[in-house]
C-alpha cells in the first residue's frame, strides 16, 4: 500500500516550462548558438542538465551558463503557475494521511518564490532542492525519513524521475503534464503513467492505495481488483469554421500526435449532448450543424497513452462562436487548417480515419 509521495517539482506540481525555456534561449543567443522550439526542447532538455548544457554549449564555462540562465529565468518567473489537479492532490494526500516530500533540481531561490505564490511548500514534509542527480539523493531520502521502498510512490515527468525511482527501489509514476513525451517515459519502464496528477488520485483511490507494476510502461493504469474492464464510448468531432478550415488539437496523452476534440459521454446524456459538452470544455467553442459520419472501435492503441478500448462517435460540426479557442490543460497546441492541410499533419490513426471518411463522402 502507498504511504508516501515523493514529488518532482517543475513539470509535476507547477508549469515552468515556458520560462525555462525563454531562460534557455537567452543563454543560447548569449552563447552564440541557435535557439530551440519548444519541441526540440522537449526533445532534447534531460537531466542531470550538465549533460545538456556540454551538449549544445560545452565551449562556455557552466559557472557562466548558471549565471545567464537563473538572470535570465528572474525576468520570467511570472510565467510559472501551478498545474491543474495538483492543488487537489496535495489536500488528498493530507487528507489521506500520505507523507509527501519533494525532490527537485530546482534552484533554491526560485523553489522559494514558486512555493509560497503556490503555497505548495506548505504540504511537503520536508523539501529536497538543487539536486543535480537525483539517483544518487534518493536512497538518503528513504533512510532519513525511514520510507519503506514498497509503500513509496516517486512522481516526475521526465526519464531521469523514473529512473530515479528504479534507483530507489520505489514505485514510479510518470505523468505528462511536463518536459518529456509519451514515448520517452514509456523508454524508461514506469509502474504507472497518468495525464495528470487528477487521474492519478482516481487510481490510487480504486486500488486501494495499491500500485499493480506494469513493467511495459504501456497499460498506464493500476487495476482495482475484482473491476471488470468495459469498452468507453466517446464522442469527438472535425470542427470547422465559416473559412471551412478544420480545428485540429495536438495533446501529450496521444503521443504528441494531432487530433480531433472530444470526450466521454456521461451517464445521462445524448451522444450530441456530450459532443457540445466536451468541445465547449476543451475550446470554448459553441457547435451547430451537427452531422454523424462513422464509428470506429479503438482497442489498445499504441498511440494512446495507456491501454484502453474506446467506442469513438465521430460527427462533423460547425462553430458558432466568434471569439479565439480557449484550449484548456487537455492540449497543448491547435491550428484551424484547410481539411487538405490538416491530412499532411502527424495526426492519431482515428483522426486520420475521419478525415478519410469525410473526404470520401463529399465525393
Amino acid at each position: 500500500m502507498i504511504r508516501n509521495v515523493i514529488f518532482d517539482w517543475s513539470g509535476t506540481l507547477v508549469d515552468d516550462l515556458p520560462a525555462v525555456l525563454a531562460a534557455s534561449n537567452a543563454v543560447f543567443r548569449q552563447a552564440g548558438v541557435p535557439e530551440m522550439s519548444l519541441d526540440q526542447f522537449r526533445a532534447q532538455f534531460c537531466l542531470p542538465f550538465q549533460k545538456f548544457y556540454e551538449r549544445y554549449v560545452g565551449h562556455v564555462p557552466i559557472a557562466q551558463l548558471e549565471e545567464w540562465f537563473h538572470a535570465a529565468f528572474e525576468e520570467v518567473q511570472s510565467l510559472v503557475i501551478e498545474l491543474p489537479h495538483a492543488r487537489e492532490f496535495l489536500l488528498f494526500c493530507r487528507e489521506k494521511g500520505l507523507r509527501t516530500f519533494l525532490l527537485s533540481s530546482v534552484h533554491r531561490k526560485h523553489f522559494g518564490r514558486q512555493a509560497a505564490n503556490t503555497n505548495f511548500g506548505a504540504f511537503l514534509e520536508q523539501a529536497y532542492v538543487e539536486v543535480w542527480d537525483k539517483r544518487v539523493k534518493i536512497r538518503e531520502l528513504l533512510r532519513e525519513h525511514a520510507l519503506q521502498p514498497e509503500e513509496t510512490l516517486f512522481v516526475g515527468d521526465m526519464q531521469h524521475d523514473i529512473e530515479t525511482a528504479h534507483h530507489g527501489g520505489v514505485f514510479a509514476c510518470a505523468v505528462l503534464t511536463g518536459y518529456n513525451s509519451l514515448d520517452q517515459l514509456r523508454t524508461s519502464k514506469p509502474d504507472l503513467i497518468v495525464e495528470h496528477l487528477g487521474e492519478l488520485r482516481t487510481i490510487l483511490e480504486a486500488s486501494g492505495f495499491q500500485i499493480a507494476s506494469d513493467p511495459t510502461g504501456h497499460s498506464g493504469r493500476a487495476g482495482a481488483p475484482g473491476v471488470a474492464q468495459l469498452p468507453v464510448p466517446t464522442v469527438g468531432a472535425l470542427v470547422y469554421d465559416q473559412n471551412n478550415q478544420v480545428l485540429m488539437i495536438r495533446t501529450q496523452k496521444w503521443s504528441g500526435l494531432w487530433g480531433i476534440p472530444g470526450g466521454k459521454i456521461k451517464y445521462g446524456e445524448s451522444s450530441e449532448e456530450a459532443l457540445r459538452r466536451e468541445i465547449l470544455e476543451e475550446t470554448g467553442l459553441q457547435i451547430a450543424e451537427i452531422e454523424f459520419v462513422l464509428v470506429q472501435d479503438c482497442i489498445r492503441s499504441p498511440e494512446f497513452y495507456r491501454e484502453a478500448h474506446f467506442i469513438l462517435l465521430n460527427y462533423t460540426c460547425t462553430s458558432t462562436t466568434d471569439t479565439p479557442v480557449q484550449l484548456n490543460s487537455e492540449a497543448q497546441e491547435f491550428q484551424w487548417l484547410s481539411p487538405e492541410a490538416a491530412r499532411n499533419l502527424p495526426l492519431n490513426a482515428p483522426t486520420r480515419r475521419l478525415l478519410e471518411a469525410v473526404q470520401n463522402k463529399a465525393k
